[in-house]
């Protein structure tokens, strides 16, 4: 039989995206970023950022762990827990807490203020905390569009059984085999969290003409009979193809992303994201105006 590599479907796995260094954001986030924008962004359109947080012990504390008020403008950010808790406010009105295997979906569009803090009973008990924070682009007619929260839980998240006892997959957003994820999109995306057995093979049907990218969290997996995905790495894919043949070394956590291109400039900087220099400066302005709101 002809092995996966050589299989004209599959999408070519293009590099491998490594990350050693972790760094804080605030005092509750000790996070490793995967991927992001500057250097990537035209590849990964219409992701532009993954920060991975943990995993790590936090120990018992009546401290405020994470980020207070700051603003973001003209994408969306996706934060999806495994270990912890993870409580937001925001100045839309939008906020909620959310704990393992549940999903926040913030867009913030013409500019909104939030905060991001560990849950308060998860920090008075302490314990493992690890989370993901995916930035997900908007394009050009929705960057000013109405800040909007989704707040989904594990419970509402579909789970697809993957053949001959060979994992689960989870889609948040987009669909698979039939089941369609919660989250609302402004553009077409996937967004399925992985969880594979170890030591077995499974071939994904995927989007020809989607940007793919394939975070390993835990474990590894091999691609298409090549080259290995380890730890807190990330294969970026070509646009063509329609499969992905993946073999799990062990048991291995994986965040699947894939989504149709958004090909127009990406100016950023800091918590915003738009098409142009003065786009950035004008967000700068309204938010030192007050214009993206307060918390109270």
């Amino acid at each position: 039989m002809e092995p996966m590599s050589k299989d004209k479907t599959a999408k070519k796995l293009r590099c491998i995206q490594r990350s050693v260094n972790r760094h804080w954001v605030g005092n509750g986030f000790p996070v490793r970023t995967l991927f992001s924008y500057p250097n990537l962004g035209p590849v990964l359109t219409p992701f532009l950022l993954l920060d991975y947080a943990g995993p790590m012990e936090f120990p018992p504390t009546d401290e405020r762990l994470g980020v207070g008020e700051h603003p973001h403008r003209g994408f969306e950010t996706v934060t999806i827990v495994y270990s912890g808790e993870v409580e937001h406010r925001d100045s839309s009105g939008g906020s909620g807490r959310i704990g393992p295997g549940d999903v926040q979906w913030m867009t913030a569009g013409s500019g909104v203020v939030h905060e991001e803090f560990h849950g308060r009973d998860f920090a008075r008990r302490g314990g493992r905390f690890e989370m993901v924070q995916l930035w997900v682009n908007l394009p050009r007619k929705a960057k000013r569009t109405p800040p909007r929260y989704q707040s989904i839980l594990s419970t509402q998240i579909p789970v697809v059984n993957l053949p001959d006892h060979r994992g689960t997959v989870r889609v948040i957003a987009g669909d698979l085999l039939d089941h369609q994820g919660p989250a609302q999109t402004f553009t077409p995306i996937h967004v399925w969290d992985l969880h594979l057995a170890g030591n077995r093979e499974t071939t994904l049907t995927v989007t020809d003409g989607h940007t793919l990218a394939l975070a390993v969290l835990e474990g590894a997996v091999q691609v298409n009979g090549s080259e290995t995905i380890g730890a807190a790495e990330v294969g970026l894919f070509d646009r063509h193809g329609k499969t992905l043949c993946l073999t799990s070394t062990q048991d291995t956590k994986v965040l699947l992303l894939s989504g149709e291109p958004i090909d127009e400039p990406i100016v950023g900087s800091g918590p915003f994201v738009m098409n142009t220099a003065e786009e950035i400066q004008q967000a700068m302005a309204d938010y030192r105006s007050g214009r993206m709101g307060h918390l109270s």
